[in-house]
């Protein structure tokens, strides 16, 4: 039953599939969720299905959290992203479907400033937005981009692993990591040039992220924020007030881009719009400062040195 699933979502070029205790099974396509019939999926039937694709620690992680993040995949269809979980009806499933097909950057559509943001040798770029905004596909797209052009020892930090790469100029290793910070010390003695440490979660990984970027080494990382400028605020607000002095300094030194992002459809299906804010000096300044509201007409005016802002009616 699953993989018929899998299979249909796939040949309808749908972003997800949710099985629901229950329910009748949907795809979303476009933004949109469409149910594939009146048919409601029993909960003891989809349990012992969705069950079927865990091991046994992955079972006990299940139970004990009641939800769990994994990959699956499946031969001739593909790589898919998993969140199985509890809700009062039963159990529940998502499946993002992952292309295998890691687009380019011209694919994307993304500005030219990206090419010149992945020859930095440190800092941190942050791409940002909310859930199915692209996040992952534009990481994936940068990265293999550097793969394809330059001779680098990559290291990914993923939870799951999603896109699968294959080496080219660059050797990338691609590591299921779930704790990031018991990870920094011998990550930082695999001899990395550029480390991908998927998505900040809380202060603990936020603060890995800025040193490691501190360290030498060119860090990509993603936030669910909707602005650049949220973006920032997020980053110092986590913090307590004693050390928001501290992270902001931090922050203004070892900032080298962020990437805010949405999706949205259009008559061609849908498609990634980009806001770009650079740390060029000034920007730096009003961040040490705590000016950041004043980032943006920065950003308004910054077109040379390849900033951008969201069209204003997709802010």
């Amino acid at each position: 039953m699953l993989n018929s699933f899998l299979a249909l979502s796939v040949t309808q070029n749908a972003s997800d599939l949710h099985l629901s205790s229950g329910e009748a099974v949907c795809i979303r396509i476009n933004g949109q969720l469409q149910f594939l019939s009146e048919h409601r999926l029993l909960p003891i039937s989809l349990e012992t299905e969705l069950l079927s694709l865990l091991t046994g620690d992955q079972k006990q992680q299940l139970y004990q959290n009641k939800q769990i993040d994994f990959a699956y995949q499946v031969k001739e269809l593909g790589r898919f992203r998993v969140n199985i979980f509890y809700q009062y009806r039963g159990i529940s499933a998502v499946f993002r479907i992952i292309k295998q097909h890691i687009p380019t950057l011209a694919e994307i559509n993304a500005p030219e400033i990206f090419k010149q943001l992945i020859n930095y040798e440190s800092g941190i770029i942050l791409v940002t937005g909310s859930t199915g905004s692209g996040k992952s596909t534009t990481l994936a797209s940068l990265i293999n981009h550097i793969n394809f052009n330059q001779s680098k020892h990559i290291l990914t930090l993923e939870d799951p692993i999603e896109f699968i790469y294959h080496n080219q100029k660059s050797l990338i290793q691609q590591r299921e990591l779930t704790n990031l910070e018991q990870t920094v010390d011998s990550l930082l003695r695999q001899d990395p040039d550029i480390i991908l440490l998927g998505e900040l979660r809380n202060k603990k990984t936020i603060q890995t992220a800025l040193t490691v970027a501190e360290t030498g080494h060119l860090v990509f990382a993603t936030l669910h924020t909707n602005s650049a400028i949220e973006t920032i605020n997020r980053i110092i607000d986590v913090f307590e007030d004693s050390s928001q002095d501290f992270i902001r300094t931090q922050l203004s030194h070892s900032l080298k881009a962020i990437i805010s992002q949405k999706l949205v459809t259009t008559e061609n299906g849908r498609k990634a719009l980009f806001e770009v804010l650079i740390n060029t000096p000034a920007v730096s300044n009003l961040i040490k400062e705590g000016k950041v509201k004043q980032i943006y007409s920065l950003m308004q005016t910054g077109q040379q040195y390849g900033m951008q802002i969201m069209p204003k009616q997709f802010e």
